[in-house]
């Protein structure tokens, strides 16, 4: 799809999207009781990462964008943490979750550097 809006350009909401196909496609592993539990809330949170990379995108002060960028950075925390939650329970496998969780580290090192990035150029 050529580039349409800001987010498209954007390395992290590419990331973030690759990241929602990866959780989705483990969650639909999960066992059916968890279709309204923790499936929902992964897939929530997932979700969340990119949505807010995108709308913050679209905000015009450094400022809200770098508060949107801090929302990605939290849900994206909140993924990594219900992921875990799932391998204790033995919905995942190791295997599964180590991709997932450098994925997020990538993800939020990224996320990172755009906050600061956003701040940075919001003093000048």
């Amino acid at each position: 799809m050529k580039p349409v809006f800001v987010y498209h350009k954007l390395h992290v909401w590419h990331m973030a999207k690759d990241l929602v196909k990866l959780i989705y496609s483990l969650t639909s592993k999960f066992p059916a009781a968890e279709k309204y539990g923790l499936v929902s809330q992964i897939n929530r949170a997932v979700i969340s990462v990119a949505s807010n990379i995108a709308e913050g995108s679209g905000r015009t002060s450094r400022k809200d964008q770098a508060h949107f960028t801090q929302l990605a950075y939290g849900s994206l925390m909140e993924v990594a943490c219900q992921m875990e939650i799932a391998m204790d329970l033995d919905f995942i496998a190791e295997n599964d979750l180590l991709p997932i969780m450098r994925s997020v580290a990538n993800l939020s090192e990224k996320l990172s550097a755009l906050r600061t990035a956003q701040l940075r150029s919001d003093t000048k």
